[in-house]
C-alpha cells in the first residue's frame, strides 16, 4: 500500500500525458493540411503541435494550482517528445541540445505571437498576419483566414469545457 502510493504518478502528469495525446491526434488531423494549408513538413507539424499546445495552455491561465500543474505536465510532455523526435531522426546528444533549444525559443515565441494577436479579437487581422509570417512562412497563406477562424472556434470550445474536466485530462475540440 505505501509503495503505491510511493510510486502512483500524480494525476497532473497522468492528464498532461493524455491531453498531450489529444493534442497529437487533433494537431495531425487532415483538415489541417488538406483544407487549411498548413504546410505538411516538419515546420508546418511543428506549427500544428504547437497550437494546439497554446491553445490548451491557454485555457488554464488563471484556474487554479491543479490547472498549473496539468499545464506544466502538458508542456513537459511535449518538450519531452520534440527530443524523443529529435533523437528519432538520428541527432546526436549535441545536436539535440542544440536544436532543443531553437524550438523551445521558436515555442515561447509562437506563445507570445498568439498572445498578443488574440489580444484584439473579433478583429482577426492581427491573428491571419501572425498567421502569415508563421504557420504559412514558407507556403500558400490563402489558409490563414479560415485558420483563423478554426483558432477561434477551437477557443471558443475550450472555454465551454469544465477547467474539471481539463484538469483530468479529459479534452472534446471543435469539429472543425
Amino acid at each position: 500500500m505505501l509503495l503505491d502510493r510511493l510510486f502512483r504518478e500524480k494525476p497532473a502528469r497522468v492528464a498532461g500525458r493524455a491531453l498531450y495525446a489529444a493534442v497529437v491526434d487533433k494537431a495531425r488531423s487532415p483538415v489541417l493540411f488538406h483544407d487549411l494549408g498548413i504546410p505538411d513538413t516538419v515546420e508546418g507539424r511543428f506549427e500544428s503541435y504547437s497550437l494546439h499546445v497554446f491553445l490548451l495552455l491557454e485555457r488554464f491561465k488563471a484556474q487554479g494550482e491543479q490547472a498549473a500543474e496539468v499545464s506544466q505536465a502538458l508542456c513537459d510532455t511535449y518538450i519531452s517528445a520534440l527530443d524523443n523526435t529529435l533523437r528519432e531522426m538520428g541527432m546526436g546528444d549535441e545536436g539535440v541540445s542544440k536544436r532543443m533549444r531553437r524550438l523551445g525559443e521558436a515555442f515561447y515565441g509562437r506563445i507570445r505571437s498568439y498572445e498578443a494577436a488574440l489580444a484584439p479579437l473579433p478583429d482577426t487581422a492581427a491573428l491571419e498576419a501572425m498567421l502569415v509570417r508563421t504557420v504559412y512562412a514558407d507556403a500558400d497563406a490563402s489558409g490563414a483566414p479560415r485558420m483563423a477562424a478554426y483558432i477561434v472556434a477551437q477557443r471558443l470550445t475550450l472555454a465551454g469545457q469544465p477547467t474539471e474536466r481539463l484538469c483530468a485530462g479529459e479534452v472534446t475540440w471543435n469539429a472543425a
